[in-house]
């Protein structure tokens, strides 16, 4: 194998060396973008030499405009004749695993036609197949709600190597974060589900359910992460690259070690005084976003039994407060149910397209 070049780079370069000539050779008045977007591990910038296994080598997406959109074909046709057979060493063509496989390989084929990983298309027809989305209609808040934050982070992160419509640009900038209404919901749907569990970590330890203590104290970890990501108005990526990620935020520095000893606390004791740290720091990073009145940062106890908690609900309930969009008051005063992410965990629906018109009426 080659020397590892990250893909973002090797994307680049291979726009920039290879097929951008071709383009100014074959297709010089016709204007486009090129960009290396959408959902991979090295958009994130986090492939590893492991990635190069599938899915994974020189590629680019070349955005025309739509009144040029019959060009597609053309140009891919010329690209699967004119390519080089590889590139810094790495295969153009790719190949299936097997006729099932959902996947593809980088194979050496040394004559054309390759099958190659420049994907041709419009910026329309891309955000319709990979979110279903129409880029001419304003987006309403049940539309940011049913996109998983991955989705709309695969779409933001990336690079764009030359945008020459306008069109790329512009829907990055449209999708770059959350409106601040919407970002305020989903807030308070995070202090929402901690406040409906944290209570509960402690109660199932104290019946002697270590278990069951430690599989919700891992729910809150995870929600606590969630929060850190809105916090900081990052878009969280899917499980793979989850903790990857989150040790990028500003606050993982003091969080991280907080959090591990809550995940590999032994008793439900020393998980409860683990997670109280967390919540405590959470509600000061709360206070200093200036999004509510300030609210008391220290852990009390629930009720009258000895478990101590943050009270997550007074945190929710001063975000929706805030709220002033008339389209996310109304979602608000329904049961927080959050976003996709935060409702489910399923990779089929977070990840699918095809269900968002339907899961949209669950803000009607």
């Amino acid at each position: 194998m080659p020397d590892f070049i990250p893909g973002l780079e090797l994307g680049r370069r291979f726009y920039q060396e290879a097929v951008r000539p071709l383009l100014d050779a074959h297709f010089a008045g016709v204007a486009h973008a090129a960009a290396l977007i959408g959902a991979s591990s090295e958009v994130l910038g986090f492939d590893t030499a492991m990635s190069t296994d599938h899915d994974w080598g020189p590629t680019v997406t070349l955005f025309l405009r739509d009144s040029e959109a019959h060009l597609s074909q053309p140009i891919h046709d010329l690209l699967s004749y004119q390519l080089p057979a590889s590139f810094y060493g790495y295969a153009v063509h790719q190949q299936q695993y097997a006729e099932d496989a959902p996947t593809t390989s980088m194979v050496v084929k040394t004559e054309p036609p390759f099958n190659h990983r420049v994907f041709v298309t419009t910026a329309h027809a891309f955000c319709r197949r990979y979110l279903d989305l129409d880029i001419d209609q304003p987006m309403q808040a049940a539309d940011w709600l049913t996109i998983s934050s991955q989705q709309l982070g695969s779409l933001t992160a990336g690079a764009v190597y030359h945008d020459g419509v306008g069109e790329l640009t512009d829907l990055r900038t449209r999708l770059a974060y959350y409106p601040r209404d919407v970002w305020l919901y989903l807030m308070a749907a995070s202090w929402q589900r901690i406040s409906q569990e944290e209570h509960l970590m402690p109660r199932a330890g104290y019946v002697g359910d270590e278990l069951g203590s430690a599989v919700i104290g891992s729910r809150l970890v995870r929600d606590v992460m969630t929060l850190c990501f809105l916090i900081e108005r990052q878009y969280a990526p899917y499980p793979k690259w989850f903790g990857t990620a989150f040790n990028r935020l500003a606050c993982a520095a003091v969080l991280t070690p907080i959090l591990w000893r809550a995940q590999t606390a032994a008793t439900w004791q020393d998980r409860e005084t683990a997670l109280c740290d967390a919540y405590e720091h959470l509600a000061r990073l709360h206070n200093r976003l200036g999004v509510t009145e300030p609210l008391t940062e220290q852990c009390s106890n629930f009720f009258d039994r000895p478990f101590r908690v943050i009270h997550g609900e007074r945190l929710a309930t001063a975000l929706l407060a805030a709220i002033t969009d008339p389209d996310v008051k109304r979602i608000a005063q329904q049961r927080l149910i959050g976003s996709v992410d935060q409702f489910s965990d399923s990779t089929d629906l977070r990840a699918s397209p095809e269900w968002r018109a339907r899961l949209k009426h669950l803000y009607d």
